[in-house]
């Protein structure tokens, strides 16, 4: 009798009835005809699932295992902090958030204070009730407002969907936060302002200007901005771009939130997405990557000058937010020896090169009739699928189905756009381990090659 075989079907048979899947379509019978895989366990790049297949993992879990599975002195740096003190809330002080704070600003390379929570929703909450309390504090009550783009994701909590640009991720849920109010994203590709044009013009940074002037400068609080749209098709900005849109911040009083959720922790070829543009946002967002996944854990970088109006006698002039688990002792000490391994092994800097490696690899596919652009920064990619090159209508879902079909049944797990933007879900999205060896690489490349000329 084979015990592993029934230990399996067991788990599946309870999975299948007791735990409900993140965007998953219930569609009568499916469980039964296609269950989920089962993953069992991790090694570098790679993944397993309980019937021995092994898949290299092309989008780190959900954009985050970027030093790979199975570190150990990962953790063994979180059994080691549970020993000693595995709680106890930021009411008061421990030495692991500390330390992290110290670490995240070498990071940062700026002055910047930093607030801990578990997600990277939630890291988006706190940039937004510090922004208003912020204004309120500083003389400028009116100010509540946040600018976003269409197509950007910001998360799944009543006020981080409502800055979320992806009108299918919030249908059925609304209304959901007031205030919130949205531009064109920077898309080379689809831009109505230029992509007819040699070169972008810039008018879908002057459109957020322009909002701001529309709705009044002084009922803005803050832009929030991904340094690229990740999980709304990695869309790369053209240079100039985002020094624009933190000019733009700067001119009119609006504080400049950066979202790094998926950006940081070397995934696009430097610590931080916006260090390309030489910016320095008033806030910072971060989650996902802090622990390499290892963990929950979020933070909220407060630039220094805008955390000490915080500071005063008046009755609400502290913020007023408690998290229970934000800054766990044993998650901020496995956080730190996450950075310290990206630092040892210039992780950031592998992503730069192993995603131009990869991107000449790919090369080949540029000219295939249903590849409209690949779009890339370290190891992220975009990988536009349509049904014609001529008239860039976005390609059928049956088509996107099949290459991430194609790829699972090589061996390879990829990623898209799913469920944001209506007739847009149409981009191969890959975001692998930054250890992923010369080797993996290649085998990336040629599968994809592989699943896309097979349509």
């Amino acid at each position: 009798m084979d015990t592993e075989n029934m230990n399996t079907e067991g788990v599946a048979e309870k999975d299948g009835r007791y735990v409900w899947h993140a965007m998953s379509r219930l569609n009568p019978g499916s469980r039964q005809t296609s269950p989920p895989m089962m993953v069992a366990e991790g090694s570098g790049a790679w993944i397993s699932d309980t019937e021995g297949n092994r898949y290299l993992d092309g989008m780190s879990g959900l954009w985050c295992v970027n030093v790979g599975y199975g570190r150990e002195e990962l953790a063994r740096a979180a059994y080691e902090q549970l020993q000693k003190l595995p709680y106890y809330p930021l009411t008061m002080a421990h030495a692991p958030a500390a330390d992290l704070g110290e670490k995240l600003n070498e990071w940062l390379d700026d002055d910047y204070v930093i607030f801990y929570s578990n997600s990277g929703s939630e890291a988006n909450e706190v940039a937004f009730k510090v922004a208003r309390q912020y204004h309120e504090q500083n003389g400028e009550g009116s100010r509540w407002k946040f600018v976003s783009r269409y197509r950007a994701y910001h998360g799944n909590s009543f006020g981080s969907l409502a800055a979320t640009g992806q009108a299918q991720r919030k249908h059925r849920y609304e209304p959901l936060a007031p205030g919130f109010l949205h531009v064109a994203p920077p898309d080379r590709y689809r831009c109505a302002y230029c992509s007819d044009r040699p070169a972008c013009n810039m008018e879908c940074a002057r459109s957020i200007g322009r909002t701001i002037a529309w709705e009044l400068p002084e009922t803005v609080a803050g832009v929030i901005m991904e340094p690229i749209i990740t999980g709304g098709g990695v869309l790369v900005p053209p240079e100039g771009y985002v020094q624009s849109v933190a000019e733009i911040c700067r001119e009119n009083g609006v504080l400049f939130i950066m979202d790094e959720v998926i950006c940081g922790f070397g995934r696009t070829g430097r610590r931080f997405g916006h260090q390309h543009y030489g910016v320095r946002p008033d806030i910072v967002t971060m989650a996902k990557g802090i622990t390499s996944a290892y963990l929950p854990l979020s933070a909220t970088a407060v630039r220094r000058e805008v955390f000490e109006k915080f500071k005063g006698t008046e009755e609400y002039a502290h913020f007023r937010h408690v998290n229970t688990f934000g800054g766990n002792p044993a998650a901020c000490a496995l956080a730190l020896r996450n950075l310290r391994i990206m630092d040892d092994e210039d992780l950031p800097g592998r992503s730069a090169r192993m995603g131009e490696r990869l991107r000449e690899e790919l090369r080949g596919i540029e000219e295939h009739p249903n590849v409209g652009e690949i779009r890339h920064k370290g190891l992220l990619f975009g990988i536009e699928l349509v049904e014609d090159r001529e008239s860039r209508e976005p390609a059928a879902p049956d088509k996107v189905g099949r290459v991430i079909a194609g790829c699972k049944e090589r061996g390879l797990i990829v990623g898209k756009n799913g469920d944001t933007v209506a007739g847009f879900n149409n981009v191969i999205t890959l975001a692998p381990p930054l250890v992923i060896s010369g080797d993996d690489l290649a085998f990336v490349a040629r599968t994809l090659k592989e699943s896309i000329e097979s349509l």
